[in-house]
């Protein structure tokens, strides 16, 4: 049987037409415009390309956003007071900080500025206490897209071993946590396993599903999975790649090209998670404006 590719860019657009849709809706209902604002502090390359891709996002659905880029040396006192600008800017609905921040910025002290019902990053500690104990909140943006992925491709983790591989606060953490809840499309027995295990490989070989969040180019291999294994590659590497016009290319933190061979369902990079994570945010956006202008009845 062959493997299935989960196509995260399909997926993705799928969602974004969707959402159009319905901020269309709310926009008629409320006249209300749903609003971003980016936050970007110093000239990271990958973290401009990620704030401008997301504000085209945000222009193909229809949403309101601005983009306030900060040089490197700005003050926490005075990133924090823009924070609270937009927190009480009734045409902002979320807000989105860019990581990651120069060195001499508290990134826990920038996350918590900013106001919980505009956390559309899913980070602020009030939102990560509710997603914990199971209440509705703004999930992280990747953990809510690979979960979406697998609904969206059928693949229910109910009953299943989940075995996830990196335990950042961005992505390994929140999705144990979000696949672990007695939920619909979750329910799952749920294993994290880091570089503090002394073979990872005996517990990615037990996963039933496994994401792989390291940040290490081709780090899981064929021998360290099962055959049938659903793998969801979140690593974005760029590896040397002579023959390529960039000279470089971009690979995930599992071997595509072997583990494809025994696993029933893999995502690509790029392609697979990546694209999730920004149809997320605007998901996170248009709830957060949904709960700050309720329609009238």
């Amino acid at each position: 049987m062959a493997t299935t590719i989960i196509d995260g860019k399909a997926i993705s657009k799928q969602i974004r037409q969707e959402l159009k849709q319905k901020t269309d809706t709310f926009q008629n209902e409320t006249g209300t415009v749903p609003g971003l604002a980016f936050i970007l502090v110093g000239e990271n390359p990958a973290s401009q390309v990620y704030v401008k891709m997301k504000g085209k996002a945000c222009k193909e659905v229809g949403f309101y956003s601005v983009t306030k880029e900060l040089p490197s040396d700005i003050s926490q006192q005075e990133l924090i007071k823009l924070i609270d600008a937009f927190n009480n800017d009734p045409k902002i609905h979320g807000i989105l900080t860019q990581l990651p921040l120069p060195d001499h910025i508290d990134e826990a002290a920038v996350i918590e500025s900013i106001d919980p019902k505009k956390d559309v990053d899913g980070f602020h500690p009030i939102n990560v206490g509710k997603l914990l104990i199971g209440l509705d909140t703004f999930r992280p943006c990747t953990p809510a897209g690979i979960q979406e992925l697998l609904i969206r491709s059928d693949i229910d983790p109910a009953g299943k071993h989940v075995v996830v591989v990196g335990r950042s606060n961005i992505v390994g953490k929140p999705i144990g946590n979000i696949l672990i809840q007695k939920q619909k499309w979750a329910n799952a027995v749920v294993t994290f396993c880091h570089t503090g295990a002394k073979d990872i490989s005996y517990f990615t070989r037990q996963a039933d599903i496994l994401i792989a969040a390291v940040g290490r180019a081709n780090v899981i291999t064929a021998d360290m999975v099962k055959k049938g294994v659903v793998v969801i590659d979140v690593g974005v590497n760029r590896v040397d790649a002579p023959s390529s016009e960039k000279g470089y290319k971009l690979v995930g933190d599992v071997d595509f090209e072997s583990v494809k061979e025994v696993a029933d369902a893999i995502t690509p990079v790029p392609g697979g998670v990546g694209p999730m994570t920004i149809a997320m945010l605007l998901a996170n956006t248009l709830q957060a404006a949904q709960e700050q202008v309720p329609v009238s009845e």
